[in-house]
């Protein structure tokens, strides 16, 4: 039985920001050899998070269009500010009627929202109007949500009356249960890997690509450029190691990000540390580009304060890049085996630069940790997925 599923999110690649939720769209590329699927993106008319583009260009976002086997919905909608907790109820208000009409040509069976805020309070209207069972993906953003008591109830009630909570971690899976999601209906399954693209490519080739110095180390970092990330405390951590009489070079990639380009801080942090000669950024750098990058990088580092399941360390692993991670979201499950990692307990910048030089006095086996980043990849997170929907949707047709 090949499922109809409504897939429901607001973060989604789409002409203009092509890649916003990256993530999203390969872990349902790969569901749909498995169901079928359209996608709910609504578009804001009004971007408060993204200050330098604050007036969403409609013009460039068609209503309907395809992205190969997925059918791509983009009805606008609108939040005011301020309320953040009521974004659940504006998301579900300006999506009912597009759903409505949807399911009259598209008998969708399950409603498949991702983020539990605000997509997991807006699902929960909409399958109640619609008489569907919904399943809620974490991904991370849940844990800062949760710390807000109106957020927080919003979460428990759809925690609550979802058929199944799917969590990429299981920091998340304990979350929802805290919240009172029965322990029965809550799942891990993590994110998958393009090992098409995430492969090992000839080291000295992708360093001279980058036009690194080849007797120099190079640490890379990627991910958009907000706080959150910690770039600004590698750079930190950067300028200790030089101080002890290590100078290497640090490597970002990645565009500014939301809800606030934190792009002015680091600058001004690599000037103030009279690093930059040192370090580089790359920009947002095509997968292609960054595999390359992973190949050639002699540690990836990730100093993030919260993460889900995050793409990049896995990625890193499956290019044979070892990793040097903070203690957040899945890290120590991605790291669970022995020589691939070192997990530093924050980011404060003495911690990573210790871990650093842990790393980087241990000899690695580039290839094993090939094999353990390449372990996992979107088909079986997508037959997980199938699997956790049909049982849904036979439950709730009991």
């Amino acid at each position: 039985m090949r499922p109809k599923i409504l897939s429901f999110t607001t973060v989604f690649p789409r002409p203009g920001d092509e890649s916003h939720g990256l993530f999203v769209r390969a872990r349902l590329l790969a569901a749909a050899q498995f169901a079928d699927i359209h996608v709910l993106n609504p578009v804001p008319v009004l971007e408060y998070g993204n200050p330098a583009h604050i007036f969403t260009p409609l013009r460039d976002v068609p209503l309907l269009r395809s992205d190969g086997p997925l059918t791509i919905h983009h009805p606008r909608w609108f939040y005011p500010p301020l309320f953040n907790a009521a974004n659940p109820f504006w998301l579900n208000l300006f999506t009912r009627g597009p759903a409505r009409r949807l399911h009259a040509s598209f008998p969708f069976q399950l409603i498949d929202a991702h983020w539990g805020h605000p997509e997991g309070g807006a699902a929960l209207r909409l399958a109640r109007s619609l008489g569907l069972p919904f399943t809620i993906t974490l991904r991370g953003s849940e844990i800062d949500h949760a710390r807000h008591p109106a957020r927080r109830r919003a979460l428990a009630r759809a925690f609550q009356n979802a058929a199944r909570i799917i969590a990429v971690s299981q920091p998340l899976a304990s979350l929802a249960t805290s919240l009172g999601a029965s322990p029965a209906r809550v799942h891990v399954i993590p994110n998958g890997l393009d090992s098409t693209t995430f492969h090992p490519r000839p080291r000295d080739d992708a360093r001279a690509r980058l036009g690194m110095d080849p007797g120099a180390v190079h640490l890379l970092s990627a991910g958009h450029l907000t706080e959150l990330k910690g770039h600004h405390r590698l750079v930190e951590a950067l300028a200790l190691l030089h101080t002890q009489g290590m100078p290497a070079h640090l490597w970002i990639a990645g565009g500014p990000g939301r809800p606030a380009d934190f792009t002015p801080v680091l600058n001004r942090t690599i000037q103030d540390s009279g690093l930059a000669p040192f370090v580089h950024l790359l920009g947002v750098l095509p997968p292609d580009a960054l595999a390359s990058a992973m190949s050639a990088a002699d540690l990836f580092c990730l100093a993030s304060s919260r993460e889900g399941w995050p793409n990049v360390v896995n990625e890193a692993l499956a290019c044979g890049a070892p990793v040097v991670a903070t203690r957040v979201g899945a890290v120590p499950e991605i790291l669970s085996a022995p020589g691939v990692g070192v997990i530093v307990e924050n980011r404060r910048p003495a911690v990573l630069a210790a871990g650093i030089r842990q790393a980087l006095s241990r000899s690695w086996d580039r290839d094993a940790i090939a094999r353990h980043g390449q372990s996992r990849d979107w088909a079986q997170t997508a037959r997980d997925l199938t699997a956790l929907w049909l049982e849904s949707i036979q439950e709730a047709a009991r």
